[in-house]
């Protein structure tokens, strides 16, 4: 139980009787739905969400004591409020990515800056320009790398270059119209509006599947076609598909 300034017993009753407000009023919501994706049924179960989320936090604070319940993330779409007929759409991706190979990520910026050392890049004016600093600047390194190639081979490649890939999602969101060149670039997500989201895809690590299992009861640490997977001399993956084998799992996409 934490020391900090813990919440009295009266805020973490009235913690629990807002709970009960959005548990009537979720219920409520439900039974007057007028449609799979009616607002008010959303609205209703993010409110239960957050009212027992604070419960269970105060509950632990006060008292070293947990609920039950689950509370999910909040990565559902709320209702589409887009147009029924879009006749322009934007693609918006994000992919993380962890720098685990420091070192591998400078070489391999370093031959391409040996290549082309009179290309374009931000070296806060070090001597010898762009060849001169990504062999022991991560950032620059890392500018090099993404103005070299595009973002999906970066992607398939992302163990050449020392990377370890995080969660990535991609959204198709709806438009009224095209945008006019130069609009956005400014503040390009800004206008990221989750109720004109057609469909999402989503990849997580938290999505995987139960591990694999021997006749033990172990896991033996393989995907099921690791020992069909074929190899070129060098041991490198050469089925034609890119490096999805990491464990991360992918989640069904949240479409209209």
């Amino acid at each position: 139980m934490s020391d900090a300034a813990q919440p009295t017993a009266a805020e973490v009753r009235a913690a629990a009787e807002a709970v009960k407000v959005a548990l009537d009023r979720h219920l409520d919501a439900v039974e007057r739905r007028s449609g799979e994706d009616d607002p008010a049924v959303y609205a209703a179960f993010n409110e239960l969400a957050a009212t027992a989320e604070a419960y269970d936090e105060l509950l632990y604070d006060a008292y070293d004591e947990v609920t039950p319940f689950e509370i999910p993330g909040d990565d559902t779409l709320p209702a589409y409020a887009g147009p029924e007929e879009p006749n322009a759409l934007s693609v918006l991706i994000r992919r993380d990515y962890a720098v685990i190979e420091p070192q591998r990520l400078l070489a391999q910026a370093q031959r391409v800056a040996d290549l082309d050392p009179d290309a374009d890049t931000d070296t806060g004016g070090a001597p010898g320009g762009m060849a001169g600093v990504v062999g022991s600047s991560v950032h620059a390194a890392l500018g090099v790398l993404f103005g070299e190639y595009e973002p999906d081979e970066i992607a398939s490649r992302h163990k050449e270059f020392g990377l370890e890939e995080g969660d990535s999602t991609l959204w198709v969101a709806a438009a009224d119209t095209p945008a006019e060149p130069g609009d956005w670039l400014g503040a390009p997500f800004d206008q990221a509006d989750p109720q004109r989201v057609i469909c999402r895809f989503d990849v997580s690590a938290v999505f995987d599947e139960e591990p694999d299992l021997d006749d033990d009861g172990l896991d033996d640490g393989l995907d099921d076609d690791d020992s069909l997977d074929p190899l070129d001399d060098d041991g490198l993956d050469v089925d034609g598909l890119d490096d999805d084998d990491s464990p991360r799992g992918r989640r069904p996409a949240h479409g209209r």
